[in-house]
């Protein structure tokens, strides 16, 4: 099932939110920084604990990592790194759509039946909405309805669109109609 709602993702009683992350997991601006404050120094100190995979590298872009949600009602944060928006030609769109498909899969992995996941990188990193949404609704949409030699997931996993503006909110509405 797929539901989009506005509203603020540090407030959802979910098994996993995303956090539209920095490279260097901790903590920033935007939906981070919210996620980050919510949560409490404990998060910070999980994602330090990540191993960074070069250096100040914890989670490159288009990468997820798992940490526990600490004060936030959900149980998890997924990051996951969305990628800095140029003109669309240097990979962004390829990089977007691995954010929500490693975040699904993390997920799954971890036995989550619900996720929220933010508007990814159109925030300060500039990716045009309405193009990063057609990305994330097409990688959730084959997540949750794969071909018909895979299970299909729709019924184990709840996917929700938190947009924080009623604008994003009605992007994604159009898409799911």
């Amino acid at each position: 099932m797929i539901k989009i709602i506005q509203g603020d993702i540090t407030t959802l009683a979910v098994d996993a939110i995303v956090n539209a992350a920095n490279q260097v997991m901790l903590g920033g601006g935007g939906v981070d920084g919210a996620i980050h404050r919510v949560a409490g120094y404990e998060l910070y100190k999980a994602c330090f604990k990540v191993p960074e995979v070069s250096p100040g590298v914890r989670c490159p872009t288009g990468e997820a990592r798992i940490t526990p949600g600490f004060k936030l009602p959900a149980k998890f944060v997924i990051h996951t790194v969305g990628p800095v928006y140029r003109d669309g030609q240097h990979g962004e769109p390829e990089k977007l759509a691995a954010c929500y498909r490693n975040s699904l899969a993390l997920a799954a992995e971890n036995g989550c039946t619900s996720i929220a996941f933010p508007c990814i990188s159109t925030g300060i990193y500039g990716y045009p909405k309405e193009a990063a949404a057609q990305i994330a609704v097409r990688e959730v949409r084959e997540f949750l309805f794969p071909t018909e030699t895979q299970r299909r997931r729709e019924e184990e996993m709840e996917v929700i669109f938190c947009c924080f503006s009623e604008y994003d909110a009605n992007v994604y509405r159009s898409l799911i109609a």
